[in-house]
């Protein structure tokens, strides 16, 4: 069946140190083979749910929540008739979700969870034929499961947020007041981390290609496709922007190895197209980037992907790295290639200008005019590893973007630099020497 996916657009912010940070939907997303409502949100909170007869509708309040449109409708079929979004007040952000005329649904056979304290999972287990109408509109308040803030991505144990770091990366800020960024660290020996606006979604511009590695080597490992396999360059894939296949004749073939590895390493875009194209599309990658739990990750456009379609947020690129290197999708053999081409990416002037000498990083960077990016994976001489992912909306080519970019990256490396290493060995790649 048919799944729908809603983006919110999000009106600027700038973030001051000591600001007071208001919610904002980040997106929705209702998935009906699984009966199941997504909701993503800029900043925790705690949503309260009840369900209404007359007609039967469950109803959820987000509170300390705004979205920038007066009212949005979504018509379904079958046991759910349409969603709509609304404002109670002007602090509330409400969703109905009514029932087609003949069902019902009981608190027993719906469950709300968090994944985290923005990020919210509304399921529908089954739905009721009504057999008699109901005289009245009752109100049934539903219990929220408390959120599972215990562990990142399922694979990491999250400590405390580094408040000291992130005061100090606020502060900076007021020194950038034009830029606009979404920043997630996450230390991998103790769980610690830094979340700046890390779920706000944007334009993902070539960071967009890390999920398309995995993408390609999850259906490596399942047997349909090898790395040897030939990749027909097509009129409609060859791109420019980035890259050295535009200059090849059309029809010319290159292995799926080679393909991959120049739409990391030197993030040419025909290489990307092509991948995009192996996999079937951005519809179906979009949608298994879902199944990842990277709910504001997906694709509309080829690449160069100009107007920004394709989207991304810090959170989801550092989630990806977590469930990569606890090899949640790939295989060991297949984990340890993607993080071997990542290592060799050519473009080495924001994550990488920040970190000390003999620490290694795999990573993915993006740039568009009016956005930078960069994301990976980094390990320490001191043994001790950590996530990293930074967005920045940018004024047109402003290059203040990418020295906030590096000097967050150096303010996160030498803080870490000085952590206590816990006794637990790094399993990550290649031991630094």
């Amino acid at each position: 069946m048919k799944s729908h996916l809603l983006a919110i657009g999000l009106s600027s912010l700038v973030l001051l140190a000591g600001q007071a940070k208001a919610s904002q939907l980040q997106s929705w997303y209702f998935d009906s083979s699984q009966n199941q409502l997504d909701l993503t949100t800029t900043s925790g909170i705690e949503p309260k749910a009840f369900l209404l007869d007359n007609p039967n509708r469950l109803v959820i309040d987000l509170p300390g929540t705004t979205f920038n449109s007066d009212s949005v409708k979504q018509s379904f079929g079958n046991a759910i008739r349409e969603i709509r979004l609304g404002k109670p007040d002007s602090q509330t952000t409400r969703f109905v979700v009514e029932l087609a005329p003949g069902y019902d649904i009981t608190s027993q056979n719906v469950s709300i969870k968090g994944d985290s304290r923005s990020h919210w999972i509304v399921k529908f287990n089954s739905f009721n034929r009504q057999a008699n109408p109901i005289v009245g509109e009752n109100r049934e308040d539903l219990a929220i499961k408390s959120t599972d803030a215990t562990t990142f991505a399922g694979v990491v144990n999250l400590g405390q947020e580094m408040v000291g770091l992130s005061s100090q990366i606020r502060s900076l800020l007021a020194s950038y007041k034009t830029l606009n960024p979404g920043i997630f660290f996450l230390d991998l020996d103790t769980g610690n981390y830094i979340d700046i606006n890390g779920e706000k979604r944007f334009a993902a511009a070539s960071t967009i290609k890390f999920p398309l590695l995995v993408a390609l080597f999850q259906e490596i490992d399942a047997g349909r496709i090898k790395l040897t396999d030939k990749l027909v360059m097509r009129r409609d894939l060859r791109v420019g922007e980035a890259g050295t296949m535009q200059y090849k004749p059309i029809g010319t073939k290159f292995s799926v190895l080679e393909t991959a590895t120049l739409m990391m390493t030197i993030s040419d875009n025909t290489a990307t197209n092509m991948v995009l194209d192996r996999l079937g599309g951005a519809a179906k990658v979009s949608q298994r980037f879902r199944s990842w739990g990277l709910q504001n990750t997906a694709m509309q456009n080829l690449l160069p992907d100009i107007p920004g379609k394709n989207t991304t947020s810090s959170k989801d690129l550092v989630r990806l790295a977590a469930l990569v290197y606890n090899n949640r999708l790939l295989s060991p053999n297949s984990r340890d290639r993607v993080l071997g081409i990542m290592r060799r990416v050519k473009t080495n002037s924001l994550l990488p200008a920040g970190i000390g000498k003999g620490a290694t990083i795999a990573h993915k960077t993006g740039t568009l005019r009016f956005i930078i990016g960069d994301a990976g994976i980094i390990q320490m001489p001191n043994g001790k590893s950590y996530l990293a992912g930074v967005l920045v909306q940018r004024p047109n080519h402003d290059p203040k973007a990418g020295d906030f970019v590096r000097e967050v990256s150096r303010r996160v490396y030498n803080y870490l630099d000085h952590t206590k290493v816990s006794n637990i060995e790094p399993t990550f790649g290649e031991r630094t020497r």
